[in-house]
């Protein structure tokens, strides 16, 4: 499996969004999700000033970006993010920052996030049951049905689970995809 980049953009307004409470899907090309975290954290509740997190991606060519977006600069990144914004919101944000103004902003780049969603790669993703006496893996990256993400480890995790529950019970592994064609 080969990784490829994800940027995750933390931006802090001086003034209130529009509220959001919860993870929401962008129909921008460069924003995939976002959510505003002084709406659905409680380490960033305000009820005067909005924290946006963005998921910046796909942000290389080889995750499909006509731009290596990993290879700008930070203050590049925020502008670009902040362009999409204002295409999103025009009537809270604005890129020249006539509306709400950017606080301070944080920009993570994460070279090898999640692994390359390509046809034939998932007979190279391993079971959580493997020929090793007492080793079970668990992971976005093992053979489940979704893609790497919190949702393929927490069912990754259960698989995984299942297995070692199988075994301690005396009974053998089921084969992973018996496994995984329960969760269909």
């Amino acid at each position: 499996l080969e990784g490829i980049p994800v940027i995750n953009v933390h931006i802090w307004f001086d003034r209130k969004l529009r509220p959001y409470d919860g993870l929401v899907f962008s129909r921008s090309p460069l924003l995939s999700v976002y959510a505003d975290m002084s709406e659905c954290c409680e380490e960033y509740a305000s009820g005067d000033a909005s924290m946006l997190e963005l998921v910046f991606a796909p942000c290389s060519k080889e995750a499909g970006s006509d731009v290596n977006w990993i290879g700008k600069s930070d203050e590049e990144i925020v502008q670009a993010t902040l362009g999409e914004l204002e295409r999103l919101f025009p009537d809270e944000i604005a890129a020249d920052g006539s509306k709400a103004k950017v606080v301070k902003h944080a920009v993570v780049k994460t070279p090898r996030s999640v692994y390359a969603a390509v046809p034939g790669r998932n007979k190279f993703r391993p079971s959580q049951n493997t020929p090793v006496a007492n080793f079970t893996l668990a992971g976005d990256f093992t053979y489940q049905k979704f893609l790497g993400s919190m949702e393929g480890a927490v069912l990754s995790g259960k698989l995984a689970a299942e297995v070692v529950a199988d075994k301690m019970a005396g009974r053998e592994a089921k084969p992973v995809k018996e496994v995984v064609a329960r969760y269909r």
